[in-house]
């Protein structure tokens, strides 16, 4: 029998694939997978939460067409995923981004038709922009009538969507699933994960995988240059006892990793996925033979052209590095 036709784009948020990684890691006595997010509609796993946050309130008539306006800090992935779902759904949409935002994500969401409020002047407490961010949101819900703020990083719908993601991979997995790792910024895939994981029964062990410098799990703050895993703050949704591991990763780490995958894997990931990727090589001595890993990729590496994958950005920052993803390029496993 042949497959419908599915009905609009927002159709195709969730049930994206699961694929077996036998070049990565050669020598690796565990079989690996990635969860490539990359496939939803938006671009990115962000698509899950922003429909998650926005749906409900939709059908509801709480967001009306013409009437409503959702006003949301992001300065990538969540923010795209909104903007395509306010612009199907014909609903105002303000993005407060910050300046580190790039001009491909500002164009993107000036296309679905977003409204960009620019914060210019970093907090002077941390040094951070997101801090300023969340005080423009407020200050714009406040003077805004029937606006609406998802706010991402205390919103109860940000890790429901994941329990939809975790109970994707176990169905897709001929196997238990023995170790999960998910990139931390707001904490909703990881702790959505976790809560499917310990409702069902299941003896998966959560990673999460954060970046140097983040305030996550109380390290010492630093410079990030890569976004997509760690904070500036410790968000609402942060609960550390989901998580049964927590892996550090520098962004250097994270360069050479996404590097390393797309030679071995020709999978062009982004930064939060070389950063499970570093995390796995950190613990995989750990990790008992024919055991089953998962990671999850939130998004492909098509936004981080002017940096991961841009040898002069790359050379500025850290050096002539490129020995360290090239050395190991020929390690490939044979086709099969």
């Amino acid at each position: 029998m042949a497959k419908q036709a599915l009905k609009g784009v927002l159709s195709t948020i969730g049930n994206t694939p699961l694929v077996e990684l036998v070049h990565l890691f050669p020598d690796f006595p565990a079989r690996v997978f990635a969860k490539l997010e990359r496939f939803n509609p938006g671009g990115s796993i962000k698509d899950r939460s922003a429909l998650s946050m926005l749906l409900e309130r939709i059908h509801s008539g709480d967001l009306v067409p013409g009437r409503s306006v959702v006003i949301e800090s992001s300065s990538g992935n969540l923010a795209i995923g909104i903007a395509q779902i306010c612009g199907y759904y014909g609903i105002d949409f303000v993005c407060v981004v910050d300046a580190k935002t790039t001009e491909q994500n500002v164009a993107i969401l000036r296309a679905f038709g977003a409204s960009i409020e620019l914060v210019t002047e970093r907090d002077a407490e941390t040094g951070e922009y997101l801090p300023a961010r969340l005080r423009r949101v407020a200050e714009l819900v406040a003077s805004t009538p029937n606006a609406y703020c998802p706010n991402q990083y205390a919103n109860p719908l940000n890790p429901l969507a994941h329990e939809g993601t975790m109970r994707e991979i176990v169905e897709a997995l001929d196997g238990p699933v023995d170790y999960l790792f998910s990139a931390a910024s707001t904490f909703g895939t990881a702790l959505g994960a976790s809560r499917f994981a310990r409702r069902s029964g299941l003896s998966t062990r959560i990673v999460a995988v954060d970046a140097v410098g983040s305030l996550l799990f109380g390290t010492v703050p630093g410079q990030r240059l890569i976004p997509g895993h760690g904070a500036s703050i410790r968000p609402a949704l942060l609960d550390p006892s989901a998580a049964d591991d927590v892996v550090h990763v520098t962004d250097l780490e994270c360069v050479v990793a996404c590097r390393t995958l797309t030679i071995r894997e020709a999978i062009l990931g982004g930064g939060s996925s070389g950063a499970t990727v570093a995390a796995l090589g950190k613990m995989r001595d750990t990790i008992p033979e024919g055991s089953n890993v998962v990671m999850i990729f939130p998004d492909g590496g098509d936004r981080y052209l002017d940096t991961i994958y841009s040898d002069s950005w790359v050379n500025r920052h850290f050096g002539e590095v490129s020995h360290l993803w090239k050395e190991n390029s020929s390690t490939k496993v044979a086709p099969c």
